[in-house]
Formats: structure tokens, sequence, C-alpha cells
């Protein structure tokens, strides 16, 4: 990388498991149960779940079952999810983050319900957004554009305008069929070609430059990329 890069925008819509909070241990103890309650490969399901909604994930893993079973099944996984808190914390940069945007139009963009959105966001000390989509406020989950569209939407924000913080291949993937920029975060995010890759929010900085328009800057250091991540399977 020979530059920092630099990003305007006019609103930003960000995803929370992998993004703002780190539940990969919650999510891996959840899932590798249901995982091991239908005879399915741990370690291959891992590589689906995130970022979708649950009733998404069985769909893609249990082709052929019926949706009402697999909505059935996603309500009992929220609530496992919802009282399972051990280890749930703040990703590196999160708290400061959220605070620089105070004021400045952002939303959260998730697949956890409002239950497990708060939950969570409340056990790694986070500030929730004033604005807020979560699975109850979609009929589609992520890859599907639709959580981001209404996102932009509900700030009064033009598609283009918005940059999106995701860590998953599916949210990235719906940024992108949003018609918006992608900031990855963290490791997974590195395998599905964002715009732009950060370890973490520590090095992310944004400032309100006037007439409604967002700076971002993302500090350099070892593994901030201003280029797509090299094509390939995830370790």
């Amino acid at each position: 990388m020979t530059a920092t890069p630099v990003f305007t925008a006019r609103a930003l819509l960000l995803d929370m498991d992998g993004t703002l909070v780190n539940s990969d241990a919650v999510v891996e103890r959840v899932w590798r149960r249901w995982a091991d309650r239908h005879g399915l490969d741990g370690d291959e399901v891992m590589k689906v779940v995130h970022g979708r909604q649950g009733y998404a994930s069985m769909a893609v893993l249990l082709p052929g079952r019926p949706m009402e079973q697999n909505h059935a099944d996603n309500a009992r996984l929220l609530a496992e999810e919802t009282a399972d808190l051990d280890g749930v914390v703040a990703i590196p940069g999160a708290f400061e983050f959220l605070a620089s945007l105070r004021g400045l139009p952002h939303a959260l963009v998730t697949s956890a319900d409002v239950a497990l959105s708060t939950a969570r966001m409340g056990a790694a000390g986070l500030e929730l957004p004033d604005v807020r989509v979560t699975a109850e406020s979609v009929g589609a989950s992520k890859p599907d554009p639709e959580g981001f569209l209404k996102g932009a939407a509900e700030l009064g924000i033009d598609p283009a305008d918005c940059v999106v913080f995701e860590d998953s291949g599916a949210g990235i993937s719906a940024g992108r069929a949003a018609g918006m920029r992608v900031v990855g975060v963290g490791p997974r995010a590195h395998w599905h070609r964002p715009d732009v890759v950060v370890p973490d929010l520590a090095g992310v900085r944004v400032e309100h430059v006037g007439d409604g328009e967002l700076r971002l800057g993302f500090g350099a250091g070892p593994g901030h990329s201003a280029r797509p991540a090299p094509e390939g399977e995830a370790p």
C-alpha cells in the first residue's frame, strides 16, 4: 500500500456481529450444537452462518427442509444466543468509533433481532445507534441488500453516498448489491474483496467536513489495506 485510503460519504451503515461486537464464541457454541443435532460438520456450518439470519443459513445447510421449520428453529437459536453473553466483547476501537458518530448520520443494520442486538451491544458496553434495522425490519436476509437500502432510506441518504462496515461474505455482498462501498472489518472480510480492509475499528477516523459530508480515514499499519483482498478461500 502506497497511501492511506480516504473515503467521503454522507452516512455510515454498520453491521453488528464481527464489526462492532465480537460474539464469535457464542456463535460457535450455539451453531456447533445445532450442527451436532442435525448430523452436520461443524466446520462446514461455521463457513455459512456468519452474516445471515439463522433461517437463511439453515436453508443453505438443509436444502429442501420446509421454511417454517427453519423459522421455528431460528427462533429457538435466537433465544439461546440472547441468553448466552459469555465472551461477548467490543471490537477494538468500537467505543471510540461510535462516539465519533454521535450527531452524524449512521445506522445499525444487523441480522440479529431487537432482543439479541440490544443484549449484545449492552454486554459489549456499546451505545445503540438511534436508527436500527434488525431482523424484524426486513423480509430478506443478507446477502439481499434490503437491510442496507432500508437503512439508507431511513436516514434519507442516497445509497451511493453510504459506506457499509461489514465482516462477513454475506454482508459484504449485500452492501455491494445495494450500490454502496464496503469497509471490511477483521479477518473474515479479507476473503470477500471489500473496498478497504481494516483489522478492527481502532484506526478508523470519521470527520464531518461540512455540507453533510463525512471524511473517513483508515490508519496505516499491519492488517490495513487500500486494495481488495486477494481472491481465495478462507483457511
